[in-house]
């Protein structure tokens, strides 16, 4: 239901059994619009919202940034003893872009889209970190930062009368604000950007970002999104996950929901990206663990550790990332009883028992006291060391902590090792110096189900990255050829940050056969290509009798309403139907499904049109050695000759973000000279130097 211009009704957050399920909604099955064929994304939009979204009054405020929202719960919140906490509120902020701060979208700049025209519309969907909603819940005021409800004008506290500007202001910094869980963009034309995906490493209580995904992609199947990109800077652990990922899947993690390589920067192809993760996925561990007679390493330590560990043989690369990644999934699992600091209970047969963070530790500072008070590297057996500190808990949690003490550091550089008793088969403990805990570990008979404890195995994944993944801290165990051959992919993937789905959905299909559906294409009379290029089609669904004319009017009206610089075009023929009467059915020419092509013509010129090309008005070129010849978003330089940008990373340094003290132009090869860290100097001309082409 939508309220225009009413107050929403206050929403009872003790009642939750009546919304939408997060983790099931929206359901795609059919189309948003329900009647069974396919229809394009911008009549979905308008039904979705209708059907399932509430209007804030704030929206009769400003109505080219106008706030909708929809309310969800998330699971059988009637289970939780406080069901708002349950609660998911996703905001849909519909942006006019004629009149916003930003007219042209830089994520279609940097994935290949710039050629498209200006969109009239953006849609974006948000879920905030804080659980409040954009729409509908609090906004702080701007003198005295207390929070106000978005219909309360007047502060009770500073008397401050917040402006139409101020909420506006509010609006906006939460459309740039980083922190969302949840943060899509969606252009009229069915195109979109997926910026924002935080989980629970990201500040989410309840949701992953596997759940946040699900719900992502249900929404854009359901309204029936064509295109979506994302650039993936994602990091787990403290690491580049796209990088790590690809070694385990042989995909980003995107890739989970079909998302595939889009565009790589420094003119990298699918073909290129392929082949760098085949190249690191299979080089043979071997490698950097044959050194002859010289003592072994660190690094051949942890290797040989978690081969060891293993039931089944680690040869590759990817073989050992992967056990690395199973064991820290399972880690966390068996921890989360105790690791949460929230309460966790565990039923025991006295009855059930909760232990909060505060009680685990204190046993095992008591525990790590009678490790410390062992002489030399004598180990202790757990019937022992259990019954030492008795006394300090109850015996089930004295028992969950024995299970769980390998691996905690114990401080002064040691952590707790453990073992089976070779002879008894008993678990037995003692302490170890940090560094020493890998190969210890190997050679005193550890098995599989005694595994390192989640913060050991995390430092264990980034010694292995650093020293195995990453290009610039890689080992120099292998041979210089292989070794270059490592470094060279692992650059590939680091440098492949932009991946695509194509959601196949808005297939040609009239549903009931009562209706019409006809893939438009535009053609422009009396321009460039390089000017105009022809946008993307357009579904149009017409009614069963529908003529030449409505498909003509139809058409038109569907990219009018798309793109802002089409609001003065005028239809003048459908290309190889010029013999064709307007009067004639659509249905006799094409089917129930099919594809037009419509020339039309504008009465000015496009080419001086602001909203003609997402790119903007600046007519730029790149030309760089490594093959480019966009903007890709990494750090570029122009030529103060011929103009001409290129990377500065390709003109003389590794380091993207840093300037080149000599900079050869792969266009006219005229040499610009580093004198400040900001001036280049080329023909005793002076301009700013290493701007960045996505810069604002």
């Amino acid at each position: 239901m939508v309220v225009n211009g009413l107050p929403m009704k206050r929403m009872k957050r003790r009642v939750t059994a009546d919304l939408y399920d997060f983790l099931t909604f929206p359901s795609y099955s059919t189309s948003a619009s329900g009647s069974g064929a396919a229809t394009p994304f911008r009549a979905n939009i308008r039904s979705f919202l209708s059907k399932h979204a509430l209007m804030p009054p704030l929206s009769s405020l400003f109505p080219h940034v106008m706030t909708w929202q929809i309310v969800l719960r998330i699971g059988d919140a009637t289970e939780s003893s406080d069901p708002s906490s349950s609660v998911v509120y996703l905001d849909v902020v519909e942006e006019d872009v004629a009149r916003s701060r930003s007219i042209y979208c830089d994520q279609c700049r940097v994935v290949g889209w710039s050629g498209h025209p200006v969109c009239s519309k953006r849609y974006h969907f948000i879920i905030t970190a804080d659980g409040n909603a954009i729409g509908g819940n609090r906004k702080p005021c701007v003198r005295c930062g207390d929070n106000l409800h978005l219909s309360e004008l007047r502060s009770k506290s500073c008397s401050h009368v917040a402006t139409t500007d101020d909420v506006e202001e509010w609006v906006y910094h939460q459309l740039e604000d980083t922190t969302h869980l949840l943060h899509g963009v969606i252009h009229s034309n069915g195109y979109g950007h997926l910026l924002r995906v935080n989980g629970r490493e990201g500040g989410s209580r309840v949701l992953s970002g596997c759940h946040i995904m699900d719900f992502w992609d249900r929404l854009c199947k359901t309204l029936a999104v064509r295109k979506v990109s994302v650039m993936d800077v994602s990091t787990k652990y403290g690491l580049e996950y796209r990088l790590l990922h690809a070694i385990t899947k042989g995909r980003p993690w995107y890739g989970e929901w079909g998302y595939e390589f889009g565009t790589g920067s420094f003119a990298l192809t699918v073909e290129s990206y392929k082949s760098a993760v085949e190249t690191l996925c299979s080089l043979p561990l071997s490698i950097f663990l044959l050194q002859g007679l010289k003592p072994s390493t660190q690094l051949q330590d942890v290797i040989s550790f978690y081969q060891s560990l293993s039931k089944s043989k680690l040869v590759k690369i990817k073989d050992l990332f992967c056990f690395l990644m199973k064991l820290i999934h399972d880690a966390r699992k068996s921890t989360s009883r105790v690791g949460d600091p929230t309460f966790k209970r565990q039923r025991t047969s006295s009855g059930v028992l909760s232990w909060s963070r505060a009680d685990v530790a204190r046993v095992e500072e008591a525990m790590f006291r009678v490790l410390r008070a062992v002489s030399g590297s004598n180990w202790v057996n757990s019937r022992a060391l259990k019954g030492a500190v008795c006394r300090v808990a109850p015996p089930a949690l004295l028992e969950n902590c024995l299970m769980e003490l390998r691996g905690k550091v114990a401080g002064e550089g040691r952590v707790v090792n453990a073992r089976r008793n070779p002879d008894s088969g008993s678990l037995e403990y003692r302490l170890e110096p940090r560094n020493m805990s890998a190969s210890t570990s190997g050679n005193d008979t550890c098995v599989s189900n005694c595994p390192p404890c989640k913060e050991i195995l995390k430092q264990d994944l980034k010694f292995l990255y650093q020293s195995i993944l990453h290009p610039q801290t890689m080992s120099i165990c292998p041979p210089d050829e292989i070794r270059n051959l490592a470094i060279s992919s692992a650059e590939k993937l680091l440098d492949c940050k932009q991946f695509v789905k194509h959601y196949k959905n808005e297939t040609l299909s009239s549903g009931n056969g009562d209706l019409v559906c006809i893939s438009c294409e535009l053609e422009l009379t009396d321009q460039h290509k390089e000017i105009a290029p022809d946008p993307p089609a357009e579904l149009v669904v017409l009614p069963e009798k529908a003529t030449v004319a409505d498909l003509k009017t139809e058409a038109l009206r569907a990219f009018q309403e798309v793109y802002l610089a089409f609001r003065r075009f005028q239809a003048e023929e459908l290309v190889g139907f010029g013999g064709v009467e307007d009067s004639t059915q659509v249905k006799l020419l094409m089917g129930s499904t099919g594809s037009a092509r419509l020339r039309v013509r504008c009465p000015w010129k496009i080419g001086v049109s602001k909203y003609r090309l997402e790119r903007g008005m600046e007519r730029w070129t790149v030309d760089c050695k490594c093959g480019a010849k966009d903007d890709d978003g990494e750090r570029m330089l122009a030529c103060d000759v011929c103009g001409v940008w290129q990377h500065t990373r390709c003109s003389g340094t590794k380091d993207s973000e840093a300037v080149p003290a000599k900079f050869l132009c792969n266009r006219c090869s005229k040499e610009l000279v580093r004198t400040t860290p900001s001036v280049g100097l080329c023909k005793n001309e002076t301009r700013s130097y290493g701007k960045s082409l996505n810069s604002p």
